[in-house]
Protein backbone atom coordinates (compact mmCIF):
# COMPACT_ATOMS: atom_id res chain seq x y z
CA UNK A 1 0.00 0.00 0.00
CA UNK A 2 2.92 2.29 1.00
CA UNK A 3 4.72 1.55 -2.40
CA UNK A 4 1.39 2.49 -4.62
CA UNK A 5 0.85 5.55 -2.64
CA UNK A 6 4.46 6.97 -3.52
CA UNK A 7 3.59 6.29 -6.96
CA UNK A 8 1.02 7.91 -6.80
CA UNK A 9 2.75 11.18 -4.79
CA UNK A 10 5.33 11.05 -7.52
CA UNK A 11 2.67 11.92 -9.87
CA UNK A 12 2.67 15.22 -8.51
CA UNK A 13 6.16 16.39 -9.01
CA UNK A 14 7.46 18.32 -11.76
CA UNK A 15 9.78 17.91 -14.69
CA UNK A 16 12.89 18.14 -13.53
CA UNK A 17 15.04 15.12 -15.00
CA UNK A 18 16.73 17.99 -17.66
CA UNK A 19 18.22 19.29 -14.06
CA UNK A 20 19.60 16.54 -13.45
CA UNK A 21 21.21 15.68 -16.54
CA UNK A 22 22.74 19.09 -16.24
CA UNK A 23 24.02 18.92 -12.75
CA UNK A 24 24.80 14.82 -12.90
CA UNK A 25 23.57 12.22 -10.48
CA UNK A 26 24.05 12.55 -7.04
CA UNK A 27 22.16 9.43 -5.92
CA UNK A 28 21.92 6.21 -7.04
CA UNK A 29 18.06 7.09 -7.56
CA UNK A 30 18.81 9.88 -9.79
CA UNK A 31 21.00 7.21 -11.82
CA UNK A 32 18.54 4.87 -11.99
CA UNK A 33 16.24 8.30 -13.42
CA UNK A 34 18.66 8.75 -15.92
CA UNK A 35 19.40 5.09 -16.99
CA UNK A 36 15.31 4.63 -17.10
CA UNK A 37 14.64 6.95 -19.40
CA UNK A 38 17.43 6.85 -21.70
CA UNK A 39 16.30 2.81 -22.50
CA UNK A 40 12.66 3.20 -22.44
CA UNK A 41 13.37 6.24 -25.01
CA UNK A 42 15.67 4.15 -27.06
CA UNK A 43 12.95 1.70 -27.33
CA UNK A 44 11.61 4.19 -30.31
CA UNK A 45 7.77 3.91 -29.10
CA UNK A 46 7.34 8.05 -29.59
CA UNK A 47 4.03 10.07 -28.70
CA UNK A 48 0.90 7.94 -28.70
CA UNK A 49 2.66 4.85 -29.55
CA UNK A 50 3.67 6.15 -33.37
CA UNK A 51 7.38 5.79 -33.11
CA UNK A 52 9.77 8.60 -32.18
CA UNK A 53 12.98 9.98 -30.90
CA UNK A 54 10.76 11.11 -26.92
CA UNK A 55 8.67 8.19 -25.10
CA UNK A 56 8.79 9.63 -21.96
CA UNK A 57 9.33 13.23 -20.52
CA UNK A 58 10.45 12.11 -16.82
CA UNK A 59 11.30 9.32 -14.53
CA UNK A 60 10.49 9.45 -11.29
CA UNK A 61 11.98 7.22 -8.35
CA UNK A 62 11.01 7.19 -4.48
CA UNK A 63 11.91 4.59 -2.09
CA UNK A 64 10.57 4.16 1.63
CA UNK A 65 12.66 1.89 4.41
CA UNK A 66 11.25 -1.67 3.83
CA UNK A 67 11.83 -5.63 4.92
CA UNK A 68 14.39 -6.92 2.96
CA UNK A 69 11.63 -9.96 2.12
CA UNK A 70 9.56 -7.61 0.50
CA UNK A 71 10.60 -5.08 -1.49
CA UNK A 72 7.36 -3.84 -3.24
CA UNK A 73 7.53 -2.06 -6.32
CA UNK A 74 4.59 0.09 -7.73
CA UNK A 75 4.55 1.59 -11.43
CA UNK A 76 2.20 4.58 -12.21
CA UNK A 77 2.34 6.34 -15.71
CA UNK A 78 1.27 9.37 -16.12
CA UNK A 79 0.02 11.41 -19.32
CA UNK A 80 2.61 13.42 -21.13
CA UNK A 81 0.58 16.61 -20.82
CA UNK A 82 1.47 15.97 -17.09
CA UNK A 83 -1.88 18.80 -15.87
CA UNK A 84 -2.11 19.27 -12.33
CA UNK A 85 -2.73 21.81 -9.66
CA UNK A 86 -1.26 22.66 -6.44
CA UNK A 87 -3.13 24.59 -3.70
CA UNK A 88 -3.59 24.41 0.51
CA UNK A 89 -6.54 24.22 2.49
CA UNK A 90 -5.77 26.04 5.78
CA UNK A 91 -9.29 26.17 7.25
CA UNK A 92 -9.78 29.51 6.64
CA UNK A 93 -12.03 29.60 3.87
CA UNK A 94 -12.57 27.84 0.00
CA UNK A 95 -9.31 28.20 -1.97
CA UNK A 96 -10.20 29.82 -5.38
CA UNK A 97 -7.83 28.52 -8.27
CA UNK A 98 -7.35 31.76 -11.09
CA UNK A 99 -7.30 30.65 -14.57
CA UNK A 100 -4.24 30.77 -16.50
CA UNK A 101 -3.74 33.53 -19.16
CA UNK A 102 -4.52 32.28 -22.44
CA UNK A 103 -1.41 34.13 -23.54
CA UNK A 104 1.19 31.76 -21.87
CA UNK A 105 0.19 29.46 -24.73
CA UNK A 106 1.60 29.81 -28.66
CA UNK A 107 -1.00 30.70 -31.56
CA UNK A 108 -1.81 27.07 -32.97
CA UNK A 109 -2.17 26.93 -36.14
CA UNK A 110 -2.87 23.65 -38.03
CA UNK A 111 -3.03 23.12 -41.99
CA UNK A 112 -3.67 19.39 -43.42
CA UNK A 113 -1.28 19.50 -46.37
CA UNK A 114 -1.85 18.41 -50.11
CA UNK A 115 -1.53 14.71 -49.11
CA UNK A 116 -4.44 14.55 -46.44
CA UNK A 117 -7.70 12.71 -48.10
CA UNK A 118 -11.06 14.34 -47.30
CA UNK A 119 -13.90 11.35 -46.70
CA UNK A 120 -17.53 11.45 -47.05
CA UNK A 121 -18.51 9.04 -44.35
CA UNK A 122 -22.22 8.96 -45.82
CA UNK A 123 -20.97 7.67 -49.28
CA UNK A 124 -17.42 5.51 -48.36
CA UNK A 125 -17.32 2.25 -49.74
CA UNK A 126 -14.63 -0.93 -48.46
CA UNK A 127 -13.13 -0.36 -52.46
CA UNK A 128 -11.92 2.90 -51.42
CA UNK A 129 -10.79 2.08 -47.46
CA UNK A 130 -8.79 -0.70 -49.46
CA UNK A 131 -6.53 1.96 -50.98
CA UNK A 132 -5.79 3.47 -47.41
CA UNK A 133 -1.90 3.42 -46.25
CA UNK A 134 -1.04 2.99 -42.58
CA UNK A 135 -0.10 6.62 -41.53
CA UNK A 136 -2.71 8.28 -44.13
CA UNK A 137 -4.04 11.51 -42.60
CA UNK A 138 -8.20 11.89 -43.40
CA UNK A 139 -10.63 14.36 -42.73
CA UNK A 140 -14.12 12.87 -42.01
CA UNK A 141 -16.77 14.25 -42.57
CA UNK A 142 -20.72 12.89 -42.12
CA UNK A 143 -22.45 10.71 -40.13
CA UNK A 144 -20.59 7.95 -37.64
CA UNK A 145 -21.46 6.18 -34.60
CA UNK A 146 -20.51 6.11 -31.20
CA UNK A 147 -19.53 3.23 -28.60
CA UNK A 148 -17.75 2.13 -25.91
CA UNK A 149 -17.30 -0.71 -23.55
CA UNK A 150 -21.11 -1.13 -22.15
CA UNK A 151 -22.24 -0.51 -25.68
CA UNK A 152 -20.45 -3.35 -27.27
CA UNK A 153 -20.68 -5.49 -24.60
CA UNK A 154 -25.04 -5.06 -24.97
CA UNK A 155 -24.46 -4.95 -28.75
CA UNK A 156 -22.94 -8.67 -28.48
CA UNK A 157 -25.46 -9.71 -26.38
CA UNK A 158 -28.60 -8.86 -28.52
CA UNK A 159 -26.28 -10.26 -31.74
CA UNK A 160 -25.69 -14.03 -29.54
CA UNK A 161 -29.62 -13.52 -28.34
CA UNK A 162 -30.67 -13.09 -32.09
CA UNK A 163 -31.85 -9.42 -31.75
CA UNK A 164 -32.21 -6.65 -33.93
CA UNK A 165 -29.41 -3.73 -33.48
CA UNK A 166 -31.18 -0.44 -33.10
CA UNK A 167 -28.97 0.82 -35.44
CA UNK A 168 -27.55 -0.41 -38.60
CA UNK A 169 -23.81 -0.32 -38.79
CA UNK A 170 -23.34 -1.51 -42.04
CA UNK A 171 -21.26 0.69 -43.91
CA UNK A 172 -20.27 2.53 -40.95
CA UNK A 173 -17.44 3.97 -38.48
CA UNK A 174 -18.32 3.83 -34.94
CA UNK A 175 -16.25 6.00 -32.57
CA UNK A 176 -14.85 5.03 -29.29
CA UNK A 177 -15.64 7.95 -27.44
CA UNK A 178 -18.21 8.77 -24.40
CA UNK A 179 -19.31 12.93 -24.99
CA UNK A 180 -19.25 15.01 -22.13
CA UNK A 181 -22.76 16.75 -21.69
CA UNK A 182 -22.64 20.23 -23.78
CA UNK A 183 -22.81 23.39 -21.78
CA UNK A 184 -24.20 26.89 -23.18
CA UNK A 185 -24.01 26.86 -26.93
CA UNK A 186 -22.18 23.40 -27.47
CA UNK A 187 -23.25 20.39 -29.56
CA UNK A 188 -21.35 18.41 -27.27
CA UNK A 189 -18.76 18.52 -24.62
CA UNK A 190 -15.37 17.39 -24.51
CA UNK A 191 -15.61 14.18 -27.07
CA UNK A 192 -12.13 12.78 -27.24
CA UNK A 193 -11.04 9.04 -27.93
CA UNK A 194 -11.10 6.19 -25.62
CA UNK A 195 -8.39 3.20 -25.68
CA UNK A 196 -9.26 1.29 -28.19
CA UNK A 197 -7.97 -2.02 -26.73
CA UNK A 198 -10.87 -2.53 -24.25
CA UNK A 199 -12.53 -3.13 -27.73
CA UNK A 200 -10.55 -5.57 -29.23
CA UNK A 201 -12.70 -8.21 -27.72
CA UNK A 202 -15.73 -7.50 -29.21
CA UNK A 203 -13.93 -6.62 -32.74
CA UNK A 204 -14.54 -9.67 -34.86
CA UNK A 205 -17.74 -10.31 -33.86
CA UNK A 206 -19.06 -6.70 -34.07
CA UNK A 207 -17.58 -6.70 -37.80
CA UNK A 208 -18.46 -10.31 -38.59
CA UNK A 209 -22.61 -9.48 -37.84
CA UNK A 210 -22.73 -5.83 -38.86
CA UNK A 211 -21.00 -4.89 -41.65
CA UNK A 212 -19.21 -2.23 -40.12
CA UNK A 213 -16.31 -0.49 -42.53
CA UNK A 214 -14.25 1.11 -39.18
CA UNK A 215 -13.52 1.91 -35.82
CA UNK A 216 -11.95 5.45 -34.64
CA UNK A 217 -10.03 5.56 -31.23
CA UNK A 218 -6.89 5.71 -29.49
CA UNK A 219 -4.18 3.93 -28.91
CA UNK A 220 -3.01 0.47 -30.59
CA UNK A 221 -4.57 -2.31 -30.77
CA UNK A 222 -4.06 -5.81 -30.08
CA UNK A 223 -2.93 -8.52 -32.28
CA UNK A 224 -7.03 -10.12 -31.80
CA UNK A 225 -8.29 -7.35 -33.50
CA UNK A 226 -5.95 -6.92 -36.06
CA UNK A 227 -6.49 -10.25 -37.24
CA UNK A 228 -10.52 -9.76 -37.36
CA UNK A 229 -9.65 -6.08 -38.96
CA UNK A 230 -7.07 -7.88 -41.68
CA UNK A 231 -9.79 -10.73 -42.11
CA UNK A 232 -12.88 -8.41 -43.21
CA UNK A 233 -10.78 -6.30 -44.75
CA UNK A 234 -12.43 -3.18 -42.10
CA UNK A 235 -10.01 -0.19 -40.82
CA UNK A 236 -8.59 1.49 -38.23
CA UNK A 237 -8.24 5.27 -37.30
CA UNK A 238 -6.82 7.22 -34.82
CA UNK A 239 -8.16 10.52 -33.21
CA UNK A 240 -5.76 12.77 -31.76
CA UNK A 241 -5.40 11.76 -27.80
CA UNK A 242 -5.54 14.27 -25.31
CA UNK A 243 -7.08 16.66 -27.44
CA UNK A 244 -11.17 16.23 -26.41
CA UNK A 245 -11.97 19.75 -26.64
CA UNK A 246 -10.42 20.06 -30.00
CA UNK A 247 -11.90 17.16 -31.37
CA UNK A 248 -15.16 17.96 -30.26
CA UNK A 249 -15.31 21.45 -32.35
CA UNK A 250 -14.98 19.23 -35.49
CA UNK A 251 -18.57 17.97 -34.68
CA UNK A 252 -21.76 19.78 -35.69
CA UNK A 253 -24.52 17.78 -34.98
CA UNK A 254 -25.19 14.87 -31.67
CA UNK A 255 -27.90 12.82 -30.68
CA UNK A 256 -28.68 9.70 -28.94
CA UNK A 257 -29.82 6.87 -30.83
CA UNK A 258 -29.70 3.89 -28.87
CA UNK A 259 -28.89 2.33 -25.37
CA UNK A 260 -30.15 6.40 -23.61
CA UNK A 261 -29.99 4.82 -20.04
CA UNK A 262 -26.11 4.38 -20.24
CA UNK A 263 -25.43 7.81 -20.01
CA UNK A 264 -22.26 9.17 -21.70
CA UNK A 265 -21.78 5.42 -22.88
CA UNK A 266 -25.09 5.50 -25.02
CA UNK A 267 -24.81 5.23 -29.19
CA UNK A 268 -24.90 8.97 -30.15
CA UNK A 269 -25.19 9.73 -34.30
CA UNK A 270 -22.49 12.68 -34.73
CA UNK A 271 -22.43 14.34 -37.84
CA UNK A 272 -18.50 15.82 -38.26
CA UNK A 273 -17.00 17.85 -40.62
CA UNK A 274 -13.52 17.90 -41.73
CA UNK A 275 -12.67 15.61 -38.28
CA UNK A 276 -8.82 14.75 -38.58
CA UNK A 277 -7.98 10.97 -37.99
CA UNK A 278 -4.82 8.86 -39.39
CA UNK A 279 -4.63 5.49 -40.49
CA UNK A 280 -3.77 3.20 -38.10
CA UNK A 281 -4.69 -0.17 -39.28
CA UNK A 282 -4.75 -0.51 -42.77
CA UNK A 283 -7.01 -3.11 -44.64
CA UNK A 284 -4.38 -5.84 -44.83
CA UNK A 285 -3.78 -5.26 -40.96
CA UNK A 286 -0.50 -3.20 -41.05
CA UNK A 287 -0.81 -1.54 -37.48
CA UNK A 288 1.70 1.82 -37.47
CA UNK A 289 2.13 1.05 -33.97
CA UNK A 290 4.35 -2.04 -34.86
CA UNK A 291 6.04 -0.72 -38.00
CA UNK A 292 6.55 3.04 -36.71
CA UNK A 293 8.58 2.22 -33.34
CA UNK A 294 10.63 -0.50 -35.35
CA UNK A 295 11.78 2.33 -38.06
CA UNK A 296 12.31 4.60 -34.97
CA UNK A 297 14.57 1.96 -33.05
CA UNK A 298 16.91 1.30 -36.27
CA UNK A 299 17.07 4.89 -36.82
CA UNK A 300 18.29 5.89 -32.99
CA UNK A 301 20.96 2.83 -33.52
CA UNK A 302 22.04 3.41 -36.56
CA UNK A 303 22.70 7.21 -36.45
CA UNK A 304 23.87 6.41 -32.56
CA UNK A 305 21.40 9.04 -31.29
CA UNK A 306 21.41 10.74 -27.73
CA UNK A 307 17.77 10.45 -26.42
CA UNK A 308 16.86 11.32 -23.13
Amino acid sequence: EKAMVMAKESLMDPVDIHEIRERGPSTRAEELRLEIMEAVNKLGIGAQGLGGLTTVLDVKIMDYPTHAASLPVAMIPNCAATRHAHFELTGNGPVFQEAPSLDAWPEVTWEPGDSVRRVDLDTVTQEEILTWQPGDTLLLSGTMYTGRDAAHKRMTQMIADGEELPVDLKGKFIYYVGPVDPVRDEVVGPAGPTTSTRMDKFTDNILEHTGLLGMIGKAERGPVAIDAIRKHQAVYLMAVGGAAYLVSKAITDAKVVAFDDLGMEAIYAFTVKDMPVSVAVDAQGTSVHITGPKLWQVTIEEQAIEVF
